[in-house]
């Protein structure tokens, strides 16, 4: 049996199948980096393939199944290619800012073309209504970005409807809460404005509080939200919406702070003066970003239609009512 015989086997199909099989197992483990390992195994079940309808006649004696291993030889190296390219990411970004391409967590393939940096749009604020229960319904949040014309574009974008800039597709998602705004002002240095995100609301009402660092200090710092009552009531429609009366707790070592809007909101630290500013809020995003969805969608179509193909003319063949 020669090589190309050999390659077309089968039997190789089979044990290319149990590796595949394996090398899940090993990349959802750990063990192995995810992407290459899945890119790998499905080249090689490509060229199997490939190899497969090359050397033998019947592939080609029956064009509907001929293309139809032709459209699956495509969606395997379409995968193949997806798992090297892809991007798969979430955000946070709070009300009024504009998105820097900084990402809170991300999976991306070794070749991914890395344009998150033009992907740039700024976060309008949101709505979200909730029924009884805190079951939440619809995410309406408006967004801003400039096109390449230098053009100015609005939309309203939710879970099931993304904003799309170069590629790249961002959800909303359930992830969302409140952002406390600073000003940071170093001795002899410059001001700059940061946000801390506390954890998302309402799924952690009762820990609304985060520890956060500044540049030049030797501690973190410890800030909390404070307010009354419930913004979303448990047993009736509500919706997400800012407090109207808190305050802000800041702990440093030993001393411990609260501010109110509006009063006391200087504190002096170890190498400059920490200024409180406004409360905001802020949304999480999904982001998602491959190339191949469209040409896999393509592939697919064809394979059912010459699948439909093949098994209209093998019926049409004979009726189906006779005996």
């Amino acid at each position: 049996m020669s090589f190309l015989h050999r390659l077309a086997s089968l039997r190789l199909t089979a044990a290319l199948m149990a590796f595949f099989c394996a090398g899940i197992l090993l990349a959802y483990f750990g063990k192995l980096p995810f992407a290459p390992v899945i890119s790998a195994c499905l080249s090689v079940l490509a060229l199997n393939l490939m190899v497969m309808m090359a050397t033998n006649p019947r592939f080609r004696q029956q064009r509907s199944l001929f293309v139809f291993h032709l459209a699956l030889l495509a969606i395997i190296l379409l995968v193949a290619l997806g798992r090297m390219i892809y991007l798969k990411g979430e955000a946070e970004l709070v009300e009024g800012l504009e998105f820097d391409g900084q990402l809170v967590s991300m999976e991306a393939g070794p070749w991914h073309p890395w344009r998150l940096d033009q992907a740039k749009f700024i976060n309008h604020g949101f709505s979200v209504a909730y029924a009884p229960g805190l079951k939440r319904l619809e995410t309406r949040n408006k967004v801003s970005w400039i096109e390449a014309g230098g053009d100015r574009r609005e939309a309203e974008i939710g879970d099931d409807k993304p904003l799309i800039l170069e590629g790249y597709r961002f959800y909303t998602t359930w992830n969302k809460g409140f952002s406390l705004l600073f000003e940071w002002i170093p001795d002899g240095g410059e001001a700059g404005v940061g946000s801390v995100n506390l954890p998302s609301y309402p799924a952690n009402a009762l820990k609304q509080a985060q520890q956060w660092s500044l540049p030049g200090l030797k501690e973190p710092l410890w800030s909390m939200l404070q307010f009354e009552g419930d913004l979303i009531p448990a047993d009736q429609e509500g919706h997400f919406r800012l407090p109207d009366n808190y305050r802000v707790v800041v702990r440093y070592g030993d001393q411990r702070w609260e501010l109110v809007p509006g009063e006391n909101q200087v504190i002096n630290l170890p190498g400059g003066t920490l200024r409180y500013l406004e409360l905001r809020s802020w949304m999480g995003y999904m982001l998602t970003w491959d190339a191949t969805i469209p040409w896999l969608l393509a592939a697919s179509t064809v394979a059912v239609l010459a699948l439909a193909w093949h098994f209209w003319a093998q019926f049409s063949r004979r009726p189906w009512n006779q005996d």
